[in-house]
């Protein structure tokens, strides 16, 4: 059997991301526009989409590279198209993303019930609290509702993977990281003013650094 070239290692593709959506930091914060500035943006999450592509031992990898190349999209379409058509893409990564963690779910069968009240937090807790953010930043705006649904996709999402079988400090605490960069995006646009600048500059570090954790434990795969 032929050696496996050297430029398909994951760990290449994983750390290019990183650089990539590291770096990308700066034009998020300086707000810099234009065309190479939105193939940068797309390029730490589809570097992601590489990375989990390559990972040719792992069946979760195939649905890992799906969901990384539709957030991928859904950063570029954001930019270049409109809001509304790159959360049509991030709307499609959660939905793959919760087929994944429920396939990878943890069984109540080795939990205590005190164990499973607790595992089951994020939907008591979390889910609700997210909803409860998010009307209260978009009360009075005509695209409340809108925003309420997306965010209770993305909520799902989040307790949907801290519920799976893989490692919360990666895939639990990515998700949920995921899901603060976007109320933030609520806030910068709606919250109080002190916080604006705030939220304004830990979208993006927030939101890739969540991704970034999803893939590699995604990658790394879920526990027996």
């Amino acid at each position: 059997m032929n050696a496996r070239p050297r430029w398909l290692a994951p760990d290449l593709w994983f750390w290019a991301a990183v650089l990539a959506g590291v770096s990308y930091c700066a034009p998020a914060w300086f707000g810099w526009h234009g065309p190479s500035i939105v193939a940068w943006k797309g390029a730490g999450v589809g570097l992601l989409a590489a990375f989990a592509a390559t990972v040719v031992a792992s069946p979760n990898a195939r649905w890992l590279a799906a969901i990384m190349a539709c957030g991928a999209m859904g950063d570029v379409v954001l930019d270049a198209v409109s809001m509304q058509a790159g959360a049509a893409w991030f709307a499609l990564g959660h939905l793959l993303s919760i087929r994944l963690y429920w396939r990878n779910r943890r069984s109540a069968v080795e939990a205590s019930q005190l164990a499973r009240f607790l595992q089951a937090w994020p939907f008591w807790l979390g889910v609700p609290a997210a909803l409860a953010i998010t009307a209260l930043l978009a009360h009075g705006d005509p695209r409340a509702g809108v925003a309420i649904g997306y965010t209770l996709l993305v909520a799902l999402m989040a307790a949907f993977a801290w519920h799976s079988r893989f490692p919360h400090r990666l895939v639990g605490l990515g998700a949920f990281l995921f899901l603060v960069s976007d109320l933030l995006i609520f806030t910068r646009t709606a919250g109080p003013a002190p916080l604006r600048e705030v939220a304004g500059l830990l979208v993006w570090p927030l939101y890739f650094g969540g991704q970034a954790l999803i893939a590699r434990g995604v990658v790394r795969g879920p526990s027996r």
